[in-house]
């Protein structure tokens, strides 16, 4: 049956894309953690003078060579970010864009230098998109079954970094979050990053031949920016964003045949797009999640503000009965003040006569604790802070929607008085 599962090109293909995604996922979450998700893009084009050198030395193409020049020449971008950011006071992003940008125009300037175009060939296709396909026909014989030779690599890279991350797990977490924490504790937050970006110079070296530039930096942030959306713990968070790389990977690849188009770009795509999905649909950080959290806050402001209205009218001893139309007006009218007048019906804290709004028992104790809130608010801006009395109202409208009970009589007992500043009775609690 296995032997059979990897008799399809295109089941060999998604089984080299789910493994270099999935390593691309894991240590992209840690890059989305440290605010570094571009080291992928600055290594696709920083490797290219490791190719080049490791070309004119060892006289061949092979893959071994162009691996070995190419992971060379990650992990000196490493150091050399890390050292222009240290010596020369730049912020990461900066000094990553200085070191990355210089690398690629040196190996642009060592390819004009030592090679003829009837000599060396770069597929810019390849380069941004992989050859995937290519890679899936590509194979060797295990037990009856066809593998992609790209597994000998992707695979044993997979293993390297769950490996890894499980054994330094504490310390990548703690470093990640508080490097200074990190290194009061003794953790080598130092050796920690270097740890940190091996594994992703071996994750995307490994990954850019099969998979392409594009999805290899797609993959390190769309999967583990999404994750982070979705979860708020480290270990759901790889979790998570290996899964969502796995869902990429399969859809996208489905979409690619259907509809005849580069797998790598429609893989990124699919990532990107279950990113916008987490963005909107996030149970705490999502974009409709806030939409509707400041909505139950606007509808809350405005029940408010039509309860502490029919209270002061009330006030009045020749009040005349507050209309709908003026209530709703009170609380800034529109849509949202008429559906705040209606769940005050329904909630019974207010009673309609016809066109007329009355508070019952339950609304006027409601009332009463606004209309407390803001006073007592007024008095305090003006006995302990000293502002004017003209000056406070403002600022009281918001605070009576703010201040819960303790507060509130916390600061009756500071004052000690029955009356705000424009002479009014502050209700009793």
């Amino acid at each position: 049956m296995i032997a059979e599962l990897f008799d399809s090109v295109g089941n060999r293909a998604m089984l080299v894309a789910l493994t270099c995604n999935a390593s691309c996922a894991l240590v992209g979450c840690y890059l989305v953690l440290r605010r570094v998700s571009l080291m992928g893009d600055a290594l696709s084009h920083a490797v290219l003078p490791g190719l080049v050198i490791a070309f004119v030395v060892s006289g061949s193409s092979g893959p071994i060579p162009m691996f070995l020049g190419a992971l060379a020449a990650g992990i000196a971008t490493t150091f050399l970010t890390q050292a222009v950011q240290r010596f020369g006071r730049l912020a990461p992003d900066a000094s990553l864009g200085v070191v990355y940008t210089t690398l690629f125009a040196i190996g642009v300037l060592l390819v004009k230098r030592y090679f003829s175009e009837d000599r060396i060939h770069f597929d810019i296709a390849c380069v941004y998109e992989g050859s995937l396909q290519q890679v899936a026909l590509d194979t060797f014989d295990v037990g009856g079954a066809e593998l992609p030779y790209a597994m000998l690599a992707a695979g044993p890279v997979l293993l390297v970094v769950v490996a890894c991350l499980l054994l330094f797990c504490k310390e990548l977490k703690i470093s990640s979050f508080d490097p200074t924490l990190a290194d009061t504790l003794g953790l080598a937050p130092g050796r920690m990053h270097y740890l940190l970006m091996l594994l992703v110079s071996l994750a995307t070296v490994t990954s850019f031949e099969a998979i392409g530039s594009i999805l290899v930096v797609a993959m390190l942030i769309a999967p583990a920016a999404a994750a982070q959306l979705l979860v708020n713990r480290l270990a759901p968070m790889l979790l998570t964003s290996v899964a969502l790389s796995a869902v990429a990977t399969v859809a996208g690849y489905r979409a690619a045949v259907l509809w005849n188009v580069s797998p790598s770009g429609a893989i990124a795509v699919t990532a990107g797009l279950l990113y916008l999905l987490a963005a909107l649909f996030s149970p705490t950080e999502g974009a409709l999640n806030r939409l509707l959290n400041n909505a139950r806050l606007a509808l809350r402001v405005r029940r408010e503000d039509v309860l502490a209205s029919l209270y002061r009218r009330g006030e009045a001893a020749d009040a005349a009965p507050v209309t709908y139309t003026a209530a709703r007006e009170s609380a800034g009218g529109g849509l949202f003040a008429g559906l705040a007048i209606s769940q005050l019906v329904r909630s019974g804290h207010v009673r309609r006569r016809g066109d007329e709004l009355l508070l019952t028992d339950l609304g006027q104790s409601a009332a009463a604790e606004l209309v407390r809130a803001h006073r007592l608010w007024e008095s305090y801006l003006v006995d302990r802070v000293g502002i004017q009395t003209d000056h406070v109202h403002d600022a009281a409208h918001v605070m009576e929607h703010v201040l819960d009970e303790g507060i509130r009589e916390q600061i009756a007992n500071q004052l000690g008085v029955a009356t705000d500043p424009h002479g009014k009775e502050i209700p009793r609690q």
